[in-house]
């Protein structure tokens, strides 16, 4: 039974990857997407290493835990480690050809990162409750229409600047780093903020918790599918 709460938590991914993949109208190969998959589930562990180590600093210098500073700079973390792990990954590589893969490699280790994010909480909810109540699919609900989606779409922002760099568009704006850097910028801002308005709006109500992050995702989305548009 544990196995298929496993099973559950990257279940949310799966269905998301399954449709950013239709955006990439040259497929990338299944192993090596399989492989960033997976790339990015492991750099899930170094995120939470990482929080922990973040939360003893935060403590020292009396820091609260959930301002909007530790939010920022848990989501710049978890942006730049999907990069990096990404980047090594299919840096040269001969099947990385098209500034759209960019995006599309982005998405496919944001979506492993959630994953394991999602399995560690599926497991921990059985463990707590087993199938009581289904709680446990309840909470992969609010995963796949929150959290999970805000990785995918955080890290497409950051395939986007990549491959804007790829396609030298507007030169004059810096080379293709400088157009990385600013997508993790952007990408870490909102994925801080997009944590930062659950926190406050859980203050107001539970509808108010679902509704207004789910508003931020949809605006998000709007412009992840335009970016993918304009890059095609």
């Amino acid at each position: 039974m544990l196995i298929f709460a496993i099973l559950l938590g990257v279940l949310p991914s799966l269905i998301w990857l399954v449709f950013f993949l239709k955006e990439d109208d040259h497929p990338e190969p299944k192993k090596k997407l399989a492989r960033v998959f997976i790339w990015g589930m492991i750099v899930a562990f170094m995120a939470v290493v990482f929080q922990i180590f973040f939360k003893d600093i935060l403590n020292f210098f009396k820091i609260g835990e959930f301002d909007f500073f530790s939010f920022l700079v848990l989501g710049a973390v978890e942006e730049v480690l999907k990069f990096l792990v990404v980047y090594a990954t299919v840096k040269g590589d001969k099947d990385f050809d098209e500034p759209v893969d960019a995006m599309i490699y982005m998405i496919t280790a944001a979506l492993g990162f959630a994953a394991l994010e999602n399995i560690f909480l599926a497991a921990s909810a059985f463990i707590d409750n087993g199938w009581q109540d289904g709680g446990i699919y309840g909470l992969l609900v609010i995963r796949f229409n929150g959290a999970t989606l805000l990785h995918a779409l955080s890290s497409a922002i950051v395939g986007y600047y990549w491959a804007k760099g790829l396609l030298k568009i507007n030169p004059s704006a810096g080379g293709w780093k400088l157009k990385i850097i600013t997508g993790l910028v952007i990408a870490s801002v909102l994925h801080g903020f997009f944590n930062y308005l659950i926190l406050i709006s859980s203050k107001i109500s539970v509808l108010s918790m679902l509704l207004y992050p789910l508003f931020l995702l949809i605006i998000i989305a709007l412009v992840v599918f335009k970016d993918f548009e304009q890059i095609k």
